[in-house]
């Protein structure tokens, strides 16, 4: 059996109170919406429909670089904001009617595909008594939660939400999960019979249990592997307790591989993180987008790490921030060094405190160990930097690239105004600033002569303060 998925992602989410679209709120790094698309493509789906309304134009320009998307994605767009049930009718006349229809809400980011699998498995089973299976969920608290009503024999026949909920079944613990998998012939004779009688005068999604149990359909119900996993998020409060929920499962899954977390506590992962055997992790790392981390590494409290690559055996120091980089084997950062974009180090490169490298490449054994900025540069191997020294690639209008070769000295706070070669073996006096290109073996020294002026007075203050 075909399945296909229509997401609900059209609600404002004013609880929020923000602009952006709720659906677009990121848990570990990534909005919501694109969890439950990872979810959903984890079952191989012939296609997924997602329904936005409010600002549904930003919705979908930002899932296009965000999620994992592809040409199975059919963008709905619900108009009127008519409730759940509406919702699913937009998407109803582009599905399959032959194909299991999974319907699910893109405010649940932590659902997991396998619980979805389980949800799909069990609605084919009774597919050829035209079955509806219906995830729920047993809580301690209920409160704000449509409530599973069982007949006397135990049998599903409606959900009812708090709202129009009685007294007594606002006290029963099994509670709406929010996704039902059914043919999609089900699904649509059962949203045919929705009416907006009720208190918020829409058409409830939910509604179609009671239509369905009504018409003799079979309701089964499931529940998730664990109660996190329906985590709706509705304010601010909702999306920290999510946060927090995602990011102890990443240190779990890491932890389980055998990365050494000093703290899995404080930890955030924000992306896809890969990590070799025997590394240590220090407290209050933060890991973005995709970071690829060797065997044998250490990474050091506060360091932020976002789309790079770590070599094997190399040292991150505290603090240090590499974004977009590229780090060889046996390399020694930091600490409070900064790596920016297209920054990549050979094996056994030092980079030191307050250090700055961006868009250079930096030879093998090379070292800057104090104060430095190498941007738009190419450095060869064995080079030494000394404490101050930058490159000057810019000229207010664009930036020049400078050369240095191989075992180059550069003594300290010296400029290299690109731009500028400077050839193997050269050495550049401490304080210089280089202009012109240095031959390779030369000593070059830019700088101006010393003077010391004899019987000088430093000027005093005057005493009536004038």
């Amino acid at each position: 059996m075909t399945v296909e998925a229509v997401i609900l992602a059209a609600g404002e989410g004013a609880r929020m109170r923000s602009t952006l679209p709720k659906a677009l709120h990121t848990v570990g790094g990534r909005a919501m919406l694109a969890h439950v698309i990872d979810a959903v493509n984890a079952l191989k789906p012939a296609k997924i429909h997602v329904v936005v309304g409010h600002r549904g134009e930003q919705v979908k320009a930002s899932l296009a670089s965000d999620a994992p998307l592809n040409d199975k994605i059919n963008w709905v767009t619900q108009k009127e904001q008519l409730g759940t049930g509406h919702a699913v009718m937009q998407a109803l006349p582009a599905v399959d009617r032959a194909a299991t229809l999974l319907l699910l809400y893109g405010d649940t980011p932590l659902i997991s595909a396998a619980t979805l699998q389980r949800l799909v498995a069990v609605a084919d089973e009774d597919e050829g008594e035209g079955g509806l299976a219906l995830l729920t969920a047993t809580v301690p608290d209920p409160a704000g939660l449509g409530r599973i009503v069982r007949d006397r024999h135990g049998e599903v026949v409606r959900i009812v939400e708090e709202k129009d909920a009685s007294d007594a079944q606002k006290q029963i613990r099994e509670c709406n999960a929010g996704f039902i998998a059914a043919p999609a012939g089900v699904v649509e004779t059962a949203l045919a019979q929705l009416d907006n009688d009720n208190a918020q005068k829409e058409f409830y999604l939910t509604d179609i249990i009671a239509g369905a149990s009504a018409a003799g359909v079979k309701i089964a119900a499931c529940q998730p592997a664990a109660v996190e996993e329906i985590l709706g998020v509705n304010t601010h409060a909702d999306l920290a307790r999510a946060e927090r929920i995602f990011q102890a499962a990443q240190a779990r899954r890491l932890l389980e591989q055998g990365v050494c977390l000093r703290d899995p506590a404080r930890l955030d992962v924000r992306g896809r993180c890969e990590f070799g055997a025997d590394c240590v992790v220090d407290v209050n790392v933060i890991l973005e987008g995709e970071v690829v981390v060797g065997e044998g590494c250490r990474i050091g409290a506060g360091a932020v790490i976002r789309n790079s690559r770590i070599g094997a055996g190399s040292v991150i120091d505290a603090n240090c921030v590499i974004d977009n980089a590229v780090v060889g084997a046996r390399c020694q950062i930091g600490p409070f060094a900064r790596l920016r974009p297209q920054a990549e180090l050979d094996s056994e490169v030092h980079i030191g405190n307050f250090v700055e490298v961006k868009k250079s490449r930096i030879g093998r054994g090379s070292k800057a160990n104090h104060l430095s900025y190498l941007g738009d540069s190419t450095l060869g191997r064995g080079v030494n930097i000394g404490a101050g020294v930058i490159t000057c690639n810019y000229d207010g209008a664009d930036k020049h690239h400078t050369r240095i070769g191989d075992d180059v000295f550069v003594g300290s706070n010296s400029q290299l105004v690109a731009p500028l070669a400077i050839g193997d073996g050269a050495t550049i006096g401490a304080g210089s600033t280089i202009t012109e290109d240095v031959a390779a073996e030369a000593l070059a020294v830019g700088r101006a002569r010393q003077k010391t002026v004899d019987g000088w007075t430093r000027p005093l203050k005057r005493r009536d303060g004038k």
